[in-house]
């Protein structure tokens, strides 16, 4: 199945302002799109600024491509946060069940191939 991200992408629009409650309430749909099934998740992409919760996968490594801006992903190791700056063109692979995050993300488009479930956590984890 083809799909053109560019399509997907003008359809985002941008959530100014993403925090991590927002996943666990408010909607914030319209800068998140599925783009196809993949394995056990999916290929998303989507469009915001802000920062988001805590969140890993258990069952298979999530793959994070910037498009456009830039973000910081934070990954949980051994209780201690290990960050990663991302801009263009740059990605990150988060290992199984690793407890991640973004932060200071500016106008960041992003595709991540992501497993399901994702479990999230507005505190930060026990590591």
């Amino acid at each position: 199945m083809k799909k053109s991200l560019t399509e997907v992408l003008s359809g985002l629009r941008h959530l100014a302002d993403r925090s991590p409650e927002m996943a666990f309430g408010e909607d914030a749909s319209e800068a998140f799109a599925e783009v196809a099934p993949y394995r056990d998740g999916a290929v998303y992409l989507s469009y915001y600024s802000g920062s988001s919760e805590w969140e890993r996968h258990p069952n298979g490594d999530e793959v994070v491509l910037v498009l456009e801006g830039t973000t910081t992903v934070i990954l949980l190791r051994n209780a201690s946060e290990e960050r990663h700056f991302l801009a263009r063109n740059e990605l990150v692979v988060i290992p199984v069940g690793v407890w991640h995050r973004f932060e200071g993300s500016d106008r960041v488009k992003v595709m991540t191939i992501t497993p399901q479930p994702t479990e999230h956590s507005l505190e930060t984890p026990a590591a």
